[in-house]
C-alpha cells in the first residue's frame, strides 16, 4: 500500500522521537488520538516502521572509535559470499556490512575503544573471516554528520 502526507508526517516525527506518546504524536500531526493510533499500527503491520530502538552514545559505551574496513574477497562465488556474510554477522563490533560495487567487495563499519582495541578485533575476528584476499582500514577522525532518519518525501 502507499502512504499519504499524514503518514509521512507521522513517520518524520517517529524517526526523531520514537518514544513520543500517541497523544503527543496525534497533536503534532493534527489527528485524533484514535486515528493516529490506527495509522501507526497500519504503518507497523505494513513494514514501514520496522522497529523501535534506543540509540546509545558511543563515547559513554566506551567505543568512540569508528573504523571503516574495505574487504576484497578471493572470489565472487555464492558460497564465498555466503560464508563471509554468515561469519561477519557474528562479530559484535561490526555495526554495518554492505556489499559494494567498485574496488572493494564489502565495507564494514566497526566500533572500537581505541586503536589497540581495533587491533584486537582485527586479530581475533576480521583476519579470520573466510575468503578475504585484502583488507584496508580507515579510521574516522571525527563524525561531522550522522543520522538514522531516512528521507520521507
Amino acid at each position: 500500500m502507499s502512504i499519504d502526507e499524514t503518514d509521512r508526517r507521522i513517520l518524520k516525527v517517529l524517526q526523531r522521537q520514537g518514544r513520543i506518546s500517541n497523544s503527543d504524536l496525534s497533536e503534532q500531526v493534527n489527528l485524533s488520538a484514535s486515528a493516529c493510533h490506527r495509522r501507526v499500527q497500519r504503518l507497523e503491520s505494513e513494514g514501514y516502521i520496522r522497529d523501535y530502538v534506543a540509540l546509545l552514545d558511543a563515547r559513554k559505551m566506551n567505543v568512540p572509535t569508528t573504523v571503516f574496513v574495505e574487504i576484497t574477497l578471493s572470489g565472487q562465488a555464492d558460497e564465498v559470499l555466503d560464508a563471509f556474510e554468515r561469519a561477519v554477522a557474528l562479530i559484535p563490533d561490526v555495526l554495518e556490512c554492505h556489499l559494494m560495487a567498485g574496488t572493494a567487495d564489502y565495507i564494514l563499519k566497526v566500533v572500537a575503544e581505541n586503536t589497540d582495541d581495533f587491533a584486537r578485533i582485527h586479530r581475533r575476528f576480521l583476519a579470520r573471516l573466510p575468503g578475504v584476499a585484502q583488507m584496508q582500514s580507515s579510521f574516522a577522525l571525527r563524525t561531522v554528520f550522522k543520522t538514522t532518519a531516512l528521507p520521507v518525501a
